[in-house]
C-alpha cells in the first residue's frame, strides 16, 4: 500500500451505521473462523475518528 490516507467525512448516523456494518462483519468473520484484526483494527478508527464541527457561515457574518 502507498501510506496514502483517505478523509472521509460522516455525520452521526453514517459513523454509527458503518460500526454496525463493520461488528456485523467481523461477526461473519468470527463464524467463518478467518482472523478479525484488520476489521478490529478499522472499527477502533472509526470509532475513535476526532469529530470536526462545521463552521457557519452566520457566525462569521455577524461579527
Amino acid at each position: 500500500m502507498s501510506g496514502e490516507k483517505v478523509v472521509v467525512t460522516l455525520d452521526d448516523f453514517e459513523q454509527r451505521l458503518m460500526v454496525s456494518g463493520l461488528a456485523d462483519f467481523r461477526n461473519d468473520l468470527i463464524r467463518d473462523a478467518k482472523p478479525t484484526e484488520d476489521v478490529d483494527e478499522l472499527i477502533l478508527k472509526v470509532i475513535d475518528a476526532p469529530t470536526k464541527k462545521e463552521k457557519r457561515k452566520a457566525d462569521r457574518e455577524a461579527r
